[in-house]
C-alpha cells in the first residue's frame, strides 16, 4: 500500500528537479551576449577633439624627425580645475568619468590628462580599437608606450611596418610619425603611457595601412634578427 506513495513522491521530485533544470538554461540563454568587436566600456563621454591649425614652431619640431606635412594638432577640450588632491575621491578616476576621444575610425580613446587629475608627468589613454579600427598617423612631442594583453596589431613605426600579438609592449621614441590598427577579430584595449601631463598630438598626411596585409609572420622574422645582433 506504501509503494504508489513512493511513486507519487519520486515523481514530484522529478519534476522539481526537472523545473530547476529548466530554469537554469533559460538564465544561460537570457544571459546578454558581449559582442567582442563592440567597446569593452561606455562610449557615453565621447567629445569632439580640439583642432588647431599648425603653427611655424609645430611644423619645425616635427620637421627634425620627418618629412610629412602636419595637417593639425589635437588635444582634448574644455576648461577645468586642478584638483586639490586632498580627498582620496580625487586621487581615483573611473573610466566613465573621463573624457572619451574619437581619432579615427574603429579608433575610441579614454583619455586620463594628467593636468586635470594630480599628476606633473604622466597622461594614460585607454583604447577601443575596433577590428579594423586606427588612428591616424601622428607623431608626439615627447616618448610613448603602448601596453596591450590581447590583441592582434599592425604598426607603422617611422618607415617600419610591423604586426605583433599582446601581451607587449612598444617603445615609440619622441616625434616619431606612427600608427597602428587592430587586425585581430576583437576590440583591442591598448594602455597608451605619455612621461607628460598634456594630451597633444599631431596629425600628419600619410595614412600607412590602406591596401596592406600584414602577416604575423614578418614581425617574427624582424623578432629573430635583432635577436641574432
Amino acid at each position: 500500500m506504501k509503494t504508489p506513495r513512493i511513486s507519487s513522491a519520486l515523481v514530484v521530485i522529478l519534476l522539481l528537479l526537472s523545473a530547476c533544470s529548466g530554469n537554469r538554461s533559460d538564465s544561460r540563454q537570457d544571459t546578454p551576449y558581449k559582442d567582442p568587436t563592440k567597446e569593452t566600456f561606455s562610449l557615453s563621454t565621447l567629445v569632439e577633439e580640439v583642432k588647431q591649425v599648425p603653427d611655424s614652431t609645430i611644423a619645425a619640431l616635427n620637421a627634425q624627425h620627418h618629412n610629412f606635412k602636419v595637417l593639425e594638432r589635437r588635444s582634448v577640450p574644455g576648461p577645468f580645475t586642478p584638483p586639490g588632491m586632498k580627498y582620496y575621491s580625487e586621487h581615483a578616476v573611473t573610466l566613465d568619468k573621463l573624457p572619451t576621444i574619437n581619432p579615427g575610425p574603429g579608433e575610441y580613446v579614454h583619455v586620463m590628462e594628467g593636468q586635470r587629475n594630480g599628476y606633473n608627468n604622466l597622461t594614460i589613454g585607454v583604447t577601443e580599437t575596433f577590428p579594423g579600427g586606427a588612428p591616424p598617423m601622428h607623431s608626439h612631442e615627447g616618448e610613448e608606450s603602448h601596453v596591450l594583453l590581447e590583441g592582434d596589431i599592425v604598426y607603422a613605426l617611422g618607415d617600419t611596418l610591423f604586426t605583433i600579438k599582446g601581451p607587449y609592449v612598444v617603445n615609440i621614441p619622441a616625434g616619431v610619425p606612427h600608427a597602428f590598427k587592430n587586425i585581430g577579430d576583437k576590440t583591442a584595449n591598448l594602455i597608451v603611457i605619455f612621461p607628460t601631463n598634456i594630451w597633444k598630438y599631431d596629425v600628419l598626411d600619410f595614412f600607412p595601412f590602406e591596401g596592406k596585409e600584414f602577416p604575423s609572420e614578418k614581425f617574427d622574422k624582424i623578432s629573430k634578427a635583432q635577436a641574432t645582433r
